[in-house]
């Protein structure tokens, strides 16, 4: 799956495991919200399992839930379990040191990106799951 839809695709994993009340999950049942396939979802579970926000069963009485209450769940913790940390996309070529812009271009920009970075992570980590599943409840009335 591509880096982009790992957040979002996680995020609505753990949406439909909050409002499950506690009731386990399957993949397959999963995906059927998300519209991918089961492997997909199975490999995001096991991030999100990883970074202790879900518990999964194996086998036919299995399935996943919530490793914690929604409200004890931010965005940014669903962030870091299935995005790595990758540095910032920048020349794939070292630009040219005799020309000024050249020489600075590249520090420049990853303080940038560094501002960026740290404006998304705060806006995730004051968002709650428990946020995202009453703007859910919200949206379907």
């Amino acid at each position: 799956m591509a880096k982009n839809c790992r957040f979002a695709v996680a995020v609505h994993i753990a949406s439909l495991l909050a409002s499950m009340d506690g009731k386990a999950c399957t993949s397959e049942w999963i995906a059927g919200s998300v519209n991918t396939n089961p492997v997909v979802v199975r490999r995001l579970l096991s991030a999100l399992a990883k970074a202790g926000l879900v518990h999964s069963t194996r086998g036919s009485a299995g399935g996943s839930v919530l490793a914690l209450g929604p409200e004890r769940i931010s965005l940014l913790d669903i962030h870091r379990a299935v995005d790595e940390e990758e540095e910032p996309a920048l020349h794939n070529q070292p630009p040219n040191p005799d020309c000024p812009v050249g020489r600075n271009i590249q520090s420049v920009l990853v303080r940038v990106i560094e501002r960026a970075d740290a404006a998304r992570d705060g806006v995730l980590s004051a968002t709650l799951l428990s946020d995202v599943v009453g703007a859910l409840k919200a949206e379907g009335k």
